[in-house]
């Protein structure tokens, strides 16, 4: 590999401070130097790669094809060295640092219980958690910048490691003022005429579930509201008339309190695997298989003892 003609640091964040501000005096301002500096950077940079990354078009500047690519590589580079930094603090202070992504309806209702259980067991392990869609878990995964993630869908990359972490399904469910809450089953055929509230098309469980009703040539016609968050549909389906299809991981407690009704759909279960993931390059498989046996300890433990 060549190691003589590599780009800095500084320069790379211009050329993204330029990109996404919309100017070299914009970027300038932000970054507290003159014009002249980032015209300079800008300028190493072509002749680092050999190739102008942005032209003039009328009064802006814009990307080449090959801009394109380095923007791209120079927004993972400097996401990489903020992570890295993080790493570093952390160690200063005497934690181990674990980056953890969950998809937005295992952040609502299972992470707070993993985060408690480390926090109890674990107090010298700092857990940084975000959530987030699977597609962008997956690509965080894939690129390091996460170490371990909790999904709904299961990623295929060479870097990430997947095994099964507990079993789900979606439910169709309703509130007390639902037509249909005296009910304990509908046919398949049923389903079309119904409201709905559903989560947004980009999710995991509307994904399972539009995939899933498609093969029964079903179509959700009357869809009143598409929301994105779990916790928020719950809410509308107790005050509304409306139906939904969510996790049973999230319903369980409502169901065992009567606050949400289960209706059975005759010839349908929308089953599901839960799945871990981590980085093989981040996580040693001793360290991964640690904390994945704690995830498992816990999720036993909340499936003995739901939350009311």
């Amino acid at each position: 590999m060549e190691y003589i003609n590599l780009p800095d640091y500084k320069s790379l964040a211009t050329l993204k401070a330029v990109v996404e501000l919309g100017s070299v005096n914009r970027a300038a301002d932000a970054l507290y130097v003159g014009q002249p500096a980032v015209t300079k950077r800008l300028r190493s940079l072509d002749a680092c790669y050999g190739v102008p990354l942005m032209q003039q078009q009328g009064r802006k500047l814009e990307l080449t094809v090959a801009g394109v690519k380095v923007y791209t590589y120079a927004k993972l580079v400097l996401q990489h060295q903020e992570s890295l930094l993080d790493d570093l603090a952390s160690l200063r202070t005497g934690h181990n640092r674990l980056r953890l992504e969950v998809t937005f309806a295992i952040g609502e209702h299972i992470l707070p219980d993993i985060l408690m259980h480390f926090a109890d067991s674990q107090p010298e392990l700092k857990i940084d958690s975000r959530l987030g869609y699977s597609r962008r878990i997956h690509t965080r995964l894939a690129t390091g910048l996460a170490d371990i993630a909790l999904l709904e869908q299961s990623p295929i990359h060479p870097n990430i490691q997947v095994e099964p972490w507990m079993q789900d399904e979606l439910l169709l469910v309703c509130g007390p003022g639902h037509p249909l809450w005296d009910s304990e089953t509908v046919n398949l055929n049923e389903l079309e005429t119904q409201n709905y509230v559903l989560r947004e098309a980009q999710s995991s469980i509307r994904n399972t579930l539009d995939k899933t009703l498609q093969q029964h040539t079903i179509k959700l016609e009357r869809i009143d509201m598409e929301v994105g968050s779990t916790d928020t549909i719950i809410e509308i389906l107790q005050r509304g008339k409306q139906l939904s299809f969510l996790p049973q991981f999230a319903v369980s407690s409502f169901l065992e309190r009567n606050s949400l009704h289960h209706i059975k759909i005759n010839n349908l279960h929308i089953n599901r695997t839960l799945w871990i993931a981590y980085n093989i390059a981040n996580l040693s498989p001793e360290s991964a298989d640690s904390f994945i046996g704690m995830l498992k300890e816990i999720t036993t433990q909340r499936s003995n003892h739901p939350p009311v």
